[in-house]
């Protein structure tokens, strides 16, 4: 089984290599498909086939985020298996204990191979027009703390650099790429999840925006049910409601969502999304990790995580280490680093 995540001992291989000065290699034929969970939860990308120049703004629950385009577009969902290629390499180092860094060199074919593309020459040059699309587009959103707001604005890359042959109409052979701060902390804390590898034969946007929403909101628990209006607002799709409605008719229809069966009620406008049971370390095949915690654990753990109750945390990070077959070598390291993730994620409760 393939853990969702590299233990504290991995992930303490980021922060020590210096990343902004290293460079990482995509070399492992066979990575596993991983992506960020922010870019799952929240619309940064375009579902539209044409370029979207308009600025888009996005509000839930208090928080809201606004994507700006350069004048080549918003990076588009299809520019997106980029970040997911670069993402899925540095999770499948980090497992086997290796260093990684933000500033990553891509093979070209083996990019376009892994992500089920075609690869003749105009292949090569929308991968190309993707890089700069990504490398444009400007997220800002806040953060709320206590009586305050804050607001952060960032790329999904920091810089890029593409080598060509030689000659006016030479064939892209590589390109390196610079994870913005945001991508590579979302790996450092932990927030990612696998993919079905069939993602990138979901040939649709919105069938791709829904997939990521219903991994990331259902995950392995046994059904998602959702609201139509409130899945289009997460989708970030312009489709009016009549014709979202359609698509998820169809959706359920085909049934080929990788890992979840769809079904529409048009009574209620709402969407339920059944766990097909595909996805390895399935809940109900898991068993929690039953070893041993030092009593000195728990006082780490509250420091971390002030207003949890660390007895509650410890009986999610366990279940955690059983969905993913994971066994600590240093258990107390390993829950207290979860801990403090949580509290990065989550704030005080």
């Amino acid at each position: 089984m393939v853990s969702e995540t590299p233990n504290p001992q991995q992930l303490a291989l980021i922060p020590e290599r210096h990343p902004q000065h290293d460079l990482f290699i995509c070399d492992v034929a066979d990575a596993v498909l991983k992506d960020v969970m922010p870019q799952m939860e929240h619309p940064f990308y375009s579902l539209s086939k044409k370029p979207e120049t308009s600025i888009r703004r996005y509000e839930h629950n208090g928080q809201w985020l606004q994507v700006t385009p350069s004048v080549k577009g918003l990076a588009t969902i299809y520019d997106k298996d980029i970040l997911i290629y670069c993402i899925s390499q540095i999770m499948a180092k980090l497992k086997n204990n290796e260093p990684v860094s933000k500033r990553v060199r891509i093979n070209s074919r083996d990019l376009l191979i892994f992500a089920n593309r075609g690869t003749a020459g105009k292949d090569y040059e929308a991968l190309q027009d993707a890089i700069e699309r990504i490398r444009g587009t400007t997220i800002s959103t806040n953060i709320r703390t206590g009586d305050e707001e804050q607001t952060d604005t960032f790329g999904l890359i920091d810089a890029s650099s593409i080598r060509r042959k030689h000659g006016l109409n030479g064939r892209l052979l590589s390109c390196e790429i610079t994870l913005s701060d945001w991508v590579f902390n979302a790996i450092r804390h932990n927030e990612v999840l696998t993919l079905h590898r069939d993602y990138f034969r979901l040939r649709r946007p919105i069938e791709r925006r829904i997939y990521e929403l219903v991994r990331k909101h259902c995950g392995q628990q046994a059904s998602w049910k959702v609201s139509l209006d409130i899945l289009l607002k997460k989708s970030g799709s312009k489709s009016s409601p009549k014709e979202f409605r359609r698509s998820l008719r169809e959706l359920a229809a085909s049934d080929h969502l990788p890992d979840y069966f769809v079904s529409f009620d048009e009574s209620s406008d709402m969407a339920t999304f059944q766990n097909r049971g595909t996805m390895k370390g399935a809940l109900t095949a898991s068993e929690p990790w039953t070893g041993h915690l030092d009593a000195d654990a728990y006082g780490d753990a509250r420091n971390v995580s002030p207003g949890w109750d660390v007895h509650y945390l410890e009986q999610e990070w366990r279940m955690w280490l059983g969905d993913n077959e994971i066994v600590p070598k240093s258990p107390e390291r390993h829950f207290v680093k979860f801990c403090q993730s949580w509290f990065e994620k989550r704030g005080k409760p």
